[in-house]
């Protein structure tokens, strides 16, 4: 083989070689571009997915605050409904015992009318300090109801401020990012519900509490009675007292 046999099998297998690196070049570049398009196509699939995961995670917690809200207004309308039961209830019984007095009042005046003699004037005395016990029966009710009524006002306003911050712990708990900062949340939370349910205590012991005014009793009338008793009885009449 002559050397210039050589020199052109030398330059056609360097042009083979030539030609074997640009199709590996371009295999690889198509290789690489192929890699890249289904890296772009996993990331835009991870981040489809995390949008789709943020945008439920905020639907679920205004659902959860939603929800918390409702919660904290029943409540407050449950407080404010069983506050004006007990209002009524106490005015009721209020009624009731001045009903109570004045029926008790109209039959000793009548008592008096229908007996002329000395217990008469102790007849117009007793029914004297009636009337006096009565007004003062009504104050002290009046006195009750108010401070049952300011009392279960305060207790209310107390619990609408703990609530309020208890959500707003809960909002910034739901946020934190740290152990420290959702634990240090997580104690201020349960510091607000331990005062929450101590005021609810303190709030149900008030409502059960009976009232502090006693039940008028008129005093007896026993010069009185011992005076009429001297008298001879008249069974006609259901109001003489010695018949009682």
């Amino acid at each position: 083989m002559t050397q210039k046999d050589s020199s052109v099998l030398f330059s056609l297998q360097e042009l083979m070689t030539l030609e074997k690196d640009r199709v590996r070049s371009e295999e690889e570049l198509e290789r690489r571009a192929e890699e890249a398009i289904l890296r772009q196509q996993r990331e835009e699939e991870a981040r489809r997915l995390a949008d789709e995961e943020a945008r439920l995670r905020a639907a679920e917690e205004r659902r959860r605050r939603d929800e918390q809200r409702a919660r904290e207004e029943g409540a407050r309308l449950d407080a404010i409904r069983q506050a004006e039961v007990e209002r009524a209830r106490l005015e009721a019984e209020s009624a009731g015992r001045l009903e109570q007095l004045k029926r008790q009042q109209q039959h000793e005046k009548e008592l008096a009318t229908l007996h002329q003699d000395q217990g008469k004037k102790r007849l117009r005395i007793f029914a004297f300090s009636t009337v006096a016990l009565l007004f003062i029966a009504l104050a002290a009710g009046g006195v009750v109801i108010k401070t049952q009524s300011d009392r279960q006002h305060a207790l209310e306003g107390q619990l609408a401020s703990l609530e309020s911050d208890r959500a707003s712990l809960k909002d910034h708990l739901d946020k934190a990012t740290t152990p420290e900062a959702r634990a240090e949340l997580q104690r201020q939370m349960d510091e607000k519900d331990n005062a929450i349910k101590a005021l609810q205590t303190t709030g149900a012991a008030a409502t059960t509490k009976p009232t502090s005014t006693q039940r008028f009793v008129p005093p007896t009338r026993t010069t009185a009675t011992t005076t009429a008793s001297s008298k001879p009885c008249n069974s006609f009449d259901p109001l003489d007292p010695c018949l009682r």
